[in-house]
């Protein structure tokens, strides 16, 4: 029997090389090539595609509201810009035991009594799925159930009962008969994905994959994946807590960057309404190096509480330490700081950290990591009813943000009764309850916050 011919294949780009090299040629990533068996396809497997394909003007295109299904879960239906789309493909991952699947049990049941909805399971049992349901509590009569991880039984089923939603739960077990490669690797994950895809858009199937991630967080399988499809959310939690955020990375039909919070209870996921009080801590007393920030989360603003210590340095080369924001944005504040406002931790260590642990990419945190710096700095503890937000350049100036009424509202809606923010921020009309300091400089939020 001949030796089957193997070839190497970039899980970044999907290029193949006869040999392997540390870096791809076609898109210059290194360390991206692993061996697969070489596939010999058939060249008809997509000629329906060219049978429907048409040239038309764009002018002629009729564009037509994409209609939303709702899930029944809001911070489900947040993420995802709405609902799902007939036709849509959703890809989710997140690490083992997160809770993926107990949150796509609990939507299709939800939804189940009102839309036709199928489970394909390749990793457990019926018996398993079964006592999930039963130990969560859930209705799960209306969900049609399928364990099986050939592709070609898969499409089979899903083109004969035509279901409305149907999950695949996980798409690196799937397989095609067509590739002689095992399931997982980049031939068979990129092709399973391609043929569900294409199902989706010509039946107007939602589908939702579940996807693996590796040990550095990324989902597995070749990187054409997150571009097949149309919704890439991350699951993300510490296994040592109960709260649960799922993000939004890619969305073709809604705004990306969203969140959604959870908290994992024993009887599943249990949506949180008002995750502000996620990210405060609640201290009996005012205690210094403490300062409340308002982030935004797509569309949502948080409030997060950022905590400072700054402590005499022993060593001949003072710590820096960020736990939740960048670093390096740390040090150059602190530049700034000592330079605009003569205010020096060059010979103290500083950590920062973001309660709650949440991730914090936005500079619209820099003034209120500076205040709280200040604050550690000179035992000096802050106003508990204050808020902080601005963006702080190397000049000196404090930066408007995006969407400053919001975050203000936010704040006043939840007792806050101080602001100070970017003079450009400034309400045009007074927002009650809550007393708003513009600023244009650091110096100025400095010396208010000295004074009052």
């Amino acid at each position: 029997m001949a030796k089957a011919k193997t070839i190497y294949t970039c899980t970044e780009c999907g290029a193949s090389e006869p040999k392997w090299q540390g870096q791809c040629p076609s898109c210059h990533a290194w360390n991206t090539l692993v061996e697969t068996i070489a596939e010999t396809t058939s060249a008809s497997r997509f000629a329906p595609l060219a049978e429907t394909a048409g040239l038309q003007k764009l002018a002629e295109v009729e564009a037509a509201e994409v209609p939303r299904q709702p899930t029944g879960v809001s911070e489900f239906d947040r993420v995802l810009g709405g609902g799902l789309v007939p036709g849509g493909v959703v890809l989710i991952g997140g690490d083992p035991g997160i809770g993926k699947s107990t949150l796509l049990l609990q939507t299709l049941c939800h939804i189940g009594s009102a839309r036709k909805a199928i489970y394909v399971s390749g990793e457990e049992s019926p018996q398993q799925i079964a006592m999930r349901a039963k130990r969560l509590g859930l209705d799960a009569s209306p969900i049609s159930l399928l364990a099986e991880i050939n592709l070609e039984k898969i499409i089979g089923m899903l083109q004969k009962h035509k279901p409305d939603i149907a999950v695949i739960d996980s798409i690196q077990t799937v397989y095609s008969e067509a590739l002689q490669s095992a399931p997982g690797s980049v031939a068979q994950v990129r092709e399973c994905s391609a043929q569900l895809t294409r199902l989706a858009k010509q039946a107007g199937i939602t589908v939702i994959l579940v996807g693996h991630v590796t040990k550095e967080g990324a989902l597995a399988g070749p990187r054409v994946l997150e571009h097949i499809v149309d919704t890439v959310l991350y699951f993300e939690g510490d296994q040592s807590s109960s709260f649960r955020l799922i993000r939004a990375f890619k969305n073709r039909f809604g705004a990306v960057n969203e969140l959604g919070v959870f908290a994992m209870t024993e009887k599943g996921l249990r949506e949180v309404t008002n995750p502000s009080a996620l990210f405060l801590s609640h201290h009996s007393e005012q205690v210094a190096g403490s300062c409340i920030t308002v982030t935004m989360e797509g569309t949502r603003p948080l409030l997060i509480e950022i905590q400072a210590l700054v402590d005499e340095a022993h060593a001949p080369n003072p710590k820096r330490l960020c736990v939740g924001l960048e670093q390096n944005r740390l040090a150059m504040l602190l530049a700034v700081l000592h330079r605009h406002a003569g205010v020096a931790c060059f010979d103290q260590d500083v950590f920062i950290n973001a309660v709650g642990g949440v991730k914090i990419s936005e500079p619209a945190v820099d003034l209120a990591v500076l205040l709280s710096i200040t604050s550690s700095l000179k035992n000096k503890p802050l106003d508990n009813k204050l808020i902080v937000f601005g963006e702080v350049g190397l000049a000196g100036e404090v930066r408007p943000v995006q969407r400053g009424q919001e975050r203000l509202k936010e704040a006043a809606k939840l007792g806050f009764t101080k602001a100070i923010v970017p003079k450009a921020n400034a309400p045009k009309q007074r927002i009650d309850g809550i007393e708003v300091v513009a600023v244009e400089r650091l110096e100025q939020a400095l010396n208010y916050v000295k004074n009052y």
